[in-house]
């Protein structure tokens, strides 16, 4: 795999797990939206509302979250870069056809890398920041916690398809 950057740690978050399942079963519960709503949000603090994806570069991803409290947070970004059971980065900071995006909440550029790993598969989250300060700002939300907790459902969810 190319390194196109380097991963800067006061930027930027990485996160690296084996799960114990094919590659083809880890990408369609990544990319499929039926899968998505069942791990994308901690369950404790809301659920997927909606989802759309257009998983293409270009397409559309389109992730609505509602809150216990009866709030409604769309997210909609843009797939810049797609292959197939290998790697899959999308952006808050386009919306789709790649048009520039406006929003009030902190950009990030996600890159998901999956490799064949025995009978496994090796995922790698990598989310890109701005600067320190939205990195900062992302943790404080809960951000990062939130993507901790949805790393696991993700894996529960991929082994509760096996």
């Amino acid at each position: 795999m190319n390194k196109v950057f380097a991963i800067n740690p006061a930027t930027d978050f990485v996160l690296e797990r084996h799960i114990d399942a094919p590659v083809q079963l880890v990408w369609e519960v990544l990319t499929k939206p039926e899968h998505l709503k069942q791990w994308y949000m901690p369950k404790a603090w809301g659920a997927v509302s909606k989802c759309e994806m257009d998983v293409r570069p270009g397409g559309m991803f389109s992730i609505d979250i509602a809150t216990g409290d009866g709030k409604e947070f769309p997210n909609l970004g843009c797939f810049i870069e797609v292959r197939p059971m290998e790697r899959l980065v999308w952006t808050s900071m386009l919306f789709p056809g790649y048009r520039p995006a406006v929003f009030d909440d902190v950009p990030i550029t996600a890159i998901v890398t999956l490799q064949a790993s025995g009978t496994g598969t090796r995922y790698v989250f990598t989310a890109l920041h701005r600067n320190e300060g939205d990195f900062k700002q992302n943790k404080e939300s809960g951000w990062q916690e939130g993507t901790l907790i949805a790393m696991a459902q993700f894996v529960a969810h991929v082994n509760s398809l096996k």
